[in-house]
């Protein structure tokens, strides 16, 4: 049974800043929130003025003042990529209770850009801290001194425990391509638009540049530019406007650890207690599922969160790519867009997981613009799931289509 919160608010928007993806020109990670937030007010028709809740990962206090309002809630949650799912959760909470009725979910990050303009530039939180941490310090002196080596870790440790290959995660890279070849929007649309863009081939995943064994480059996500923005209302505000609501049925957040030496088991994230959380809050269960937007940071991280949601026993998360289940076409559609793998991943990917859920079961993911003829999918409920830190925080979403 459907706990109090279920379809309390509704995700009635989202939207991304004019330029995504790896930019020529430079730009601030502030013109990419800007960007986004406007774009999304004009999609809902929503003035700026109405905002009253803003959510973001430390940038809400400086959002407020360039937007010229003063919100009533302020939401600052910076615990990596699964940011954004968590201020949803925040969202539906700080609705519910009747504090606000329209809450401004907002990110800006110039991965890319960031390269070329420094660090000061770069939307993520912690840049720029000087000093590393005691912790980093100790986890470095293990071999985890990236990402990369980190999620390499997790990947030899599910290899060894299930008996997989490498070549069994290569799918996921390759099904993640075919779908941005049906997204213009996506980094690597094709290769007019990028020289490594267009299809590939698992043969292909496997033999690019080696990053940190077992991942080659194309088991790891881009370093990109990308600006999103969502708006969550309540019911009434989304039943008077233009744009089709999408109803938030449940939601979840979970700590497994923080510092990955102190991760329990490689195999397992806590995306299997937010998940459970976000089930039970919607009354529903893995089995009533349709599409899942997961985040791939790596290919590994996609295949671990399957398991972790219930969609597929231990070991065998990497085989909905591998038997064209979640390809185009598939009978459960995974990550749409193309994923942090082929469409953008700026260094925190949970907003685009958001804005393609919104866009599949709001039946707008398919426009010329947003998606070619083949990226609309007919499914009618998605478990969005974002990861933070390695391997660390998630957040879990249960959405549903409007009636």
């Amino acid at each position: 049974m459907p706990g109090q919160l279920y379809k309390a608010a509704a995700i009635v928007g989202a939207a991304e800043s004019n330029q995504i993806g790896f930019l020529e020109t430079p730009v601030t990670s502030l013109q990419l929130h800007i960007e986004a937030i406007r774009n999304v007010c004009d999609q809902t028709g929503i003035p700026i003025s109405r905002i009253d809740g803003v959510f973001s990962t430390g940038w809400s206090t400086e959002l407020c003042e360039h937007l010229g309002i003063k919100p009533k809630y302020i939401d600052t949650t910076a615990v990596g990529g699964c940011s954004f799912e968590m201020h949803v959760h925040h969202a539906l909470a700080a609705i519910y209770s009747g504090i606000i009725e329209v809450a401004l979910i907002t990110h800006g990050e110039n991965g890319h850009s960031a390269r070329k303009i420094g660090n000061g530039g770069a939307g993520n939180y912690a840049r720029g801290g000087g000093t590393q941490s005691p912790s980093h310090e100790m986890t470095v002196a293990y071999g985890l001194a990236g990402a990369a080596s980190g999620y390499a870790h997790a990947m030899v440790r599910h290899m060894h425990r299930h008996g997989t290959r490498r070549e069994d995660y290569a799918h996921i890279a390759k099904v993640s391509r075919d779908w941005a070849t049906l997204n213009p929007r996506a980094a690597m649309y094709s290769r007019k638009k990028h020289p490594f863009g267009g299809p590939i081939t698992v043969q292909q995943v496997e033999e690019s540049r080696l990053i940190a064994w077992p991942l080659t480059i194309l088991h790891c996500c881009m370093v990109t530019d990308h600006g999103g923005a969502v708006l969550v209302c309540s019911p009434r505000v989304a039943r008077s406007l233009r744009t089709r609501p999408v109803w938030i049925a449940g939601a979840g957040e979970a700590m497994g650890h923080g510092n990955m030496l102190e991760m329990e088991d490689f195999t397992a994230t806590s995306a299997r207690q937010s998940a459970e959380a976000a089930y039970t809050m919607a009354g529903m269960g893995p089995a009533d599922m349709e599409m899942a937007m997961v985040y791939d940071s790596f290919t590994i991280t996609a295949a671990i969160t399957m398991e972790m949601l219930g969609l597929a026993r231990p070991g065998e998360g990497h085989l909905f790519w591998k038997d064209g289940r979640a390809a185009p076409g598939g009978s459960f559609p995974v990550n749409t867009n193309g994923g942090g793998l082929s469409f953008n991943h700026s260094g925190m990917y949970g907003m685009p997981l958001l804005i393609e859920a919104w866009r599949q079961l709001s039946g707008t993911a398919e426009d010329g613009i947003h998606g070619d003829p083949g990226k609309q999918t007919r499914a009618r409920s998605c478990v969005v799931n974002g990861t933070g830190g390695s391997l660390s925080t998630t957040g879990t979403l249960v959405l549903v289509a409007d009636d």
